[in-house]
């Protein structure tokens, strides 16, 4: 009976050792499973969705290694960025990420905010300092300061502000694959770690749909 035992957790042991050597993460050890799933913005793709800040200079690093993720992914996944509000000091910073999505000029702007802001030192807090910041960008200060005090904005603060609640994110950057699977880089072990077991999450998600990654 002992040599049957001690077989059977010789085979479970190599069985763990064989899915670590694979590239298997597993739930509780290497990302959370969301008790209540958040609706994607978009159901016939998979939503890899971050929460990150600008204030973070964690999410300062992690952003050039998430834009080159991104810039691999297939036709069936998306990006989804949410800006977090830990408190009302924040809604400045917050107003300025959904103001440049308004004014479509996000991909122009969202680096250089961050660099404006930990390299450079800047203070882009007020209204007039955001505008004067997207004017260098081409947009009329006028329009850029109707929008950051516009209704349209302040309704995506507040869905963002829904979506992290329902992401139960305790830091940032954190990634939430297909509104349930969360990871961090305290359980993946580092930003570069949290983006491979993001993979796994978005083949095993195709799994569970029984899909196949569309041709690149």
């Amino acid at each position: 009976m002992r040599i049957l035992v001690a077989l059977l957790g010789l085979v479970f042991s190599l069985s763990a050792c064989a899915q670590e050597a694979s590239g298997e993460y597993q739930e509780g050890k290497h990302y959370e499973v969301l008790e209540q799933a958040v609706r994607t913005t978009d159901p016939s793709k998979i939503e890899v969705a971050e929460v990150f800040a600008y204030s973070c200079s964690h999410c300062f690093d992690f952003e050039p290694l998430l834009q080159a993720w991104e810039k691999k992914q297939a036709a069936d996944v998306y990006l989804a960025q949410t800006h977090a509000m830990w408190n009302p000091q924040m809604e400045p910073l917050v107003r300025g990420y959904y103001t440049s999505i308004a004014l479509k000029v996000k991909e122009k702007t969202h680096m250089a905010i961050f660099n404006a802001l930990h390299l450079e030192r800047k203070q882009i807090v007020t209204a007039e300092q955001w505008a004067d910041f997207f004017a260098t960008y081409g947009v009329d200060k006028a329009k850029a300061l109707s929008t950051f005090n516009s209704f349209g904005v302040t309704s995506q603060i507040k869905q963002a502000e829904a979506r992290a609640r329902g992401y139960k994110v305790a830091g940032t950057p954190e990634m939430v694959v297909e509104g349930k699977y969360r990871v961090s880089s305290r359980l993946a072990g580092g930003h570069a770690e949290m983006l491979k077991v993001v993979d796994f999450l978005v083949a095993k998600t195709r799994a569970e749909r029984g899909t196949k990654a569309p041709a690149q």
